[in-house]
């Protein structure tokens, strides 16, 4: 069964590149495993006029759009993939689909410790500009690099930073407090610089290069979404772990503008 072009991840990039994609008129396949990195959090901000809407809220609408105009998706995941000599070969675990162009926008992976999943994208977060507001004048506790303290109090003036994070307190299904070795710090929420692992394993096997980041290495891609590999994109947290949700949307769909145009044998290249 051949696509135009086959997407793997059904998150806000992936999303969003479909919909261009099938707004052009291109044949389009999205891949998605269903656990999207925001999928803990019950809302989501700063995507203008959808602030505080549920994450989820947004990929159902967001499918829904895609298929409306012709795009299929599956909840499936992917085994492998494979340079083909007219594209590319990915196989699921349902069955073996054909690409002439591939998008990744398979996110990452925050590696959050075992002890404070259950609070993660509540009262313990990652990112202020994502949850800050919703936590504005509280105690708050920072674990990371110093210069997140200063971003942090942009929110609350009761700031503490701690060098480790040993255990949290819950009581009522709230946070009540953080244990750095032997001190006890009161708290309504902890701001936690968890380490990320991109979804890059199919890339990287593609060849795709990779570039060093504050996170790490990230696969390069340059300013249309084209990453080292001829006919192969990506979009989103996948390459950028900064990128909010709506940036990772607009990433896609500048990636998929990309695409049509790679396809149309009217991209410049690679410089």
């Amino acid at each position: 069964m051949g696509h135009e072009v086959v997407i793997i991840g059904g998150g806000a990039a992936g999303l969003s590149a479909a919909l261009m994609l099938t707004r052009a008129r291109r044949s389009v396949l999205v891949v998605d495993g269903a656990e999207p990195r925001n999928k803990p959090a019950a809302h989501m901000h700063n995507y203008l006029s959808r602030d505080g809407l549920s994450p989820l809220d947004l990929l159902k609408h967001g499918r829904a759009e895609v298929e409306g105009y012709g795009g299929e998706i599956v909840n499936d995941q992917v085994k492998s993939v494979t340079k083909t000599g007219d594209g590319f070969a990915v196989e699921l675990f349902g069955r073996t689909v054909h690409a002439q162009r591939l998008l990744f926008a398979t996110g990452l992976v925050d590696e959050v410790p075992e002890n404070l999943r259950d609070r993660w994208g509540r009262d313990v977060f990652g990112c202020p500009y994502c949850h800050g507001y919703e936590v504005r004048d509280q105690k708050l506790v920072v674990f990371g690099e110093e210069m997140k303290v200063a971003l942090v109090r942009q929110w609350s003036a009761d700031v503490t930073h701690v060098p480790t994070v040993d255990g949290i307190e819950v009581e009522d299904d709230r946070l009540v407090a953080v244990i750095s070795g032997s001190d006890r710090i009161p708290a309504d929420a902890l701001v936690y610089s968890a380490p990320v692992k991109p979804r890059d394993e199919f890339l990287l096997a593609l060849g795709a290069e990779t570039a060093e980041t504050m996170a790490g290495p990230f696969v390069r891609t340059d300013d249309k979404g084209r990453t080292s590999v001829p006919g192969v994109y990506a979009a989103g947290n996948v390459t950028d772990p900064t990128a909010i949700v709506i940036v990772a949307a607009a990433q896609g769909a500048q990636a998929a503008g990309m695409i049509n145009m790679d396809l149309l044998g009217l991209m410049p290249a690679a410089g």
